[in-house]
């Protein structure tokens, strides 16, 4: 069963339900009230009647009689019926025999007769040692509350089978469009929802679901990035490495072998870089560390540690993940040191109970405000020639940026007043709430 006929058919049984909790509640305090109020003072006038007519004298019975008739639709008379039956009677009359039965001492027998195809209903009354038969028209209990009852309750059930299959319309048509654009995400299309009309719950989930789709994406653009950048890094080592294999053929020299060991160590490093970017995917587990021991572990593991400073306070300790913010700050370290060679490097840590800020701030020619956010994609570089001497592979900050969205992260890059750049890390040592 569909979540739409299954939530339809859900919906129609809850408010089938309601409806006859409703319509019970109604014949219980109101119908049922009314029709024993009703039967009683019928069957007060019923009894008035027969008693006064039997009162009156012979020649003022047929003005009363005539009175009733035109005036309360109840007829009198003292021959018993010729033709009587016992044709099925509306439930009102169990109540008019109940209020008969306490006012005359017993129950009454109700015969029917059909007189010029008019229904009567007759109730024997005893009256001065006589038994005047008390008569009401059919039409005269005009109402007809078990109709009335099934037909409101078939109407309800009309109305929530409408009502139930529109709600439910709008809870699984919404989620049909998720699930054309989860399939067209799968075929690697993506097309934006736009869920301004849903409601509340399925746009929180269609926002998260553009989230990961715009994730997916950029994972998408990342791994296509890294095979055409290894490509095209591996090339120029890999054509220098042939060119040197044939000139070992002829002569054999140590400057060859060495360039031979470069071009190896320098592939080496770049396919390092690669599983660092692949590592940087995975979450790592908390563990209480102290931020100042960790800065100070890094300048001094530094080759330029002479030039690096810190400004920390001893005392900060937080749960976080050492080795990724490990692995991160280093990044951002071998950046500042590699495009700003010349000035103080100052690591500096900002901490209060909402947020960690860790920055790595150089002293070098800084990055123009709109390539800030294209550093962090992977092989983007600022230095087009992609020369090892001028660079690295342009993955620093790529592993940076997965680091900080794997583990809730922000990192963000932001010019120094006198130029450099500083590079932020904000860790939340509590869950960041939107």
């Amino acid at each position: 069963m569909s979540l739409a006929k299954r939530n339809t058919l859900l919906l129609t049984l809850a408010l089938f339900f309601v409806e006859l909790v409703v319509a019970a509640a109604l014949v219980k305090y109101l119908l049922l009230p009314v029709a024993q109020g009703s039967a009683d003072d019928l069957a007060s006038l019923m009894v008035l009647s027969a008693q006064t007519w039997s009162e009156l004298p012979d020649d003022k019975q047929p003005a009363f009689e005539k009175e009733l008739i035109e005036h309360h639709a109840i007829a009198l008379r003292v021959e018993p019926l010729a033709n009587p039956t016992s044709s099925w009677r509306p439930p009102y009359f169990t109540f008019l025999e109940q209020a008969l039965t306490a006012r005359i001492g017993h129950a009454p027998s109700f015969l029917a007769d059909t007189t010029n195809h008019q229904t009567w209903y007759w109730a024997s009354i005893p009256s001065k040692h006589q038994t005047i038969y008390v008569g009401i028209p059919k039409e005269r209990i005009g109402i007809q509350p078990l109709s009335a009852i099934i037909v409101l309750l078939l109407i309800g059930l009309l109305v929530a089978v409408l009502l139930a299959h529109l709600l439910a319309k709008s809870i699984t048509l919404p989620l049909a469009k998720l699930d054309l654009a989860a399939q067209q995400l799968g075929q690697g299309e993506y097309r934006e929802l736009h869920p301004n009309a849903w409601p509340k719950e399925l746009r929180e989930l269609a926002d998260r679901f553009n989230t990961m789709a715009r994730q997916v994406q950029r994972l998408l653009t990342a791994r296509t990035t890294i095979l055409a950048g290894i490509s095209h890094d591996l090339r120029t080592p890999l054509a220098r490495m042939r060119l040197a294999l044939e000139l070992l053929k002829e002569s054999p020299t140590p400057k060859l072998i060495t360039r031979l060991e470069t071009d190896i160590n320098e592939m080496n490093q770049l396919i390092g870089t690669i599983l660092d970017l692949a590592r940087g995917l995975d979450k790592e587990h908390l563990s209480r560390i102290n931020v100042y021991q960790l800065l100070t572990e890094l300048i001094e593991q530094s080759e330029a540690h002479e030039c690096i400073s810190v400004d920390c306070s001893p005392n900060i300790e937080i749960s976080l993940p050492a080795l990724s913010l490990r692995r991160a700050l280093s990044n951002l370290i071998e950046n500042a040191l590699r495009y700003a060679p010349i000035g103080k490097i100052n690591l500096v840590c900002k901490y209060d109970e909402k947020i960690c800020r860790i920055g790595v701030l150089d002293q070098g020619p800084g990055i123009p405000p709109e390539k800030i956010e294209s550093v962090f994609l992977p092989f983007e570089r600022i230095e087009g020639s992609r020369s090892s001497s001028t660079g690295g592979a342009g993955l620093g900050l790529a592993i940076v940026r997965e680091l900080a969205n794997v583990h809730g992260w922000h990192v963000k890059l932001e010019p120094r007043n006198g130029g450099g750049i500083a590079a932020w890390i904000e860790i939340f040592p509590k869950p960041k709430t939107f």
